[in-house]
């Protein structure tokens, strides 16, 4: 392959703004000088990995399209600077190594890089990721108006909101292509970190205490990046000392939503958050129950409470069904609850444990429970339930 610039012919690049990071010049300069036949809109580099909180603000401040990260100079560096930059979702951060074994692709996918670009670099290898970037682009920019928000809330605790809510969350992002962000709010016990296989270090709690200066840069800040590009807002990992205050709710719903295309909450059982300022700012309020007298009682006395009016976002989620299985039939269901269920979600125990020992989500993995939530987000994004079946392309880290 030629690593001639003149060679290509590349289009639909040119509204890309590049940044280079890395101590190397040699290879810094490698990969400037393949980006000059990439006819991107312009190239950013830095000579050292950001040491400092405020530096890697100045960067996330210039609101590049693409950061290319060298690894190979200070691996752990470079990985931390991967994940403290991929929490901007506007942005596509990459990593150049020549280092190609299964285990540093790995760690590379759980920082958040979105592209491996091995070195020595080839102008069609950097084509074809920033041409991958600029697909993405359009999905990102319509993050800048009001996203959608997705409320999770449990008929009784156990009903297994925090499964659903996260896969949900997952789905949208590898599914519909879009920006979410997942806000664990199940405080004190929330465990979606632990479902997500992240390892935080902030939470909703610091969030809500400085909702004062809350604000986009701010948020992008405290969010830990998923493999599978969700952001993610866990609960704490200690019992947090907080008092949630309704002006702080609002607020980090509001700048949440101003920030990603969809934002998915997992309010667990806390009805104390299930008031008018949650409810009404959900454009879906997903009410999880199982097939059980109690959930069903519960939930009843949810619907009676807050959504008087009718509850028009209220959609009601039948978690681990079974069909034909005995016990309280869905016409019963649908007459105790006063309105028709609209989600079944089947019960896939062997799945879910998986999930839970390996950290891998079912919304990436072929079973039925996993169609039935990619079913869920589908729709809620607006698309067909059934997705269209795509043509191979050429490897990507995250597609």
């Amino acid at each position: 392959m030629s690593t001639n610039p003149q060679d290509y012919n590349i289009g639909g690049l040119g509204t890309l703004t590049v940044g280079l990071i890395g101590p190397s010049d040699q290879r810094r300069k490698g990969l400037a000088h393949a980006l000059a036949g990439c006819d991107v809109t312009g190239v950013q580099e830095f000579a050292a990995y950001p040491d400092s909180p405020a530096e890697v603000a100045r960067i996330h401040d210039l609101h590049l399209d693409v950061i290319i990260i060298e690894l190979d100079s200070d691996r752990d560096a470079a990985l931390s600077l991967v994940e403290q930059l991929a929490v901007n979702t506007e942005t596509t951060v990459m990593v150049s190594s020549s280092q190609t074994d299964p285990s540093v692709l790995m760690h590379c996918m759980r920082s958040g890089a979105r592209e491996f670009l091995p070195q020595p670099i080839t102008i069609g290898t950097l084509a074809d990721a920033l041409s991958r970037a600029a697909a993405r682009k359009p999905a990102r920019s319509a993050s800048s108006g009001a996203g959608k928000v997705f409320v999770f809330l449990g008929g009784k605790g156990g009903s297994g909101v925090t499964t659903l809510a996260c896969n949900f969350a997952v789905a949208i992002v590898h599914d519909c292509q879009k920006t979410a962000l997942m806000i664990d709010l199940d405080l004190p016990l929330g465990d979606a970190a632990l479902t997500l296989g992240i390892s935080p270090q902030f939470s909703a709690v610091d969030a809500l205490q400085n909702y004062t200066r809350l604000d986009t840069n701010f948020l992008s800040r405290l969010l830990t990046n998923h493999s599978s590009g969700l952001a993610v807002l866990p609960a704490p990992g200690k019992f947090p000392q907080v008092e949630i205050q309704s002006e702080a709710l609002e607020r980090l719903v509001t700048v949440a939503r101003a920030s990603f295309d969809y934002v998915v909450i997992d309010a667990g059982s806390r009805f104390d958050l299930s008031d008018n300022t949650l409810v009404e700012q959900a454009d879906t309020v997903y009410l999880v129950m199982q097939a059980g007298i109690p959930e069903l009682r519960n939930s009843h006395r949810v619907i009676s409470e807050y959504f008087k009016s009718g509850g028009s976002n209220l959609e009601l989620v039948l978690n681990r069904f079974i069909p034909r299985a005995g016990g309280v039939d869905e016409e019963h269901i649908a007459k105790a609850l006063s309105r028709p269920v609209q989600w079944k979600i089947p019960s896939d125990y062997v799945a879910v444990r998986r999930m839970q020992n390996e950290a891998t989500p079912l919304a990436l993995e072929e079973s039925m429970i996993s169609r039935a939530i990619r079913e869920m987000a589908r729709m809620a994004c607006g698309l067909d339930a059934e997705p269209a079946k795509k043509k191979k392309r050429s490897f990507g880290l995250f597609g």
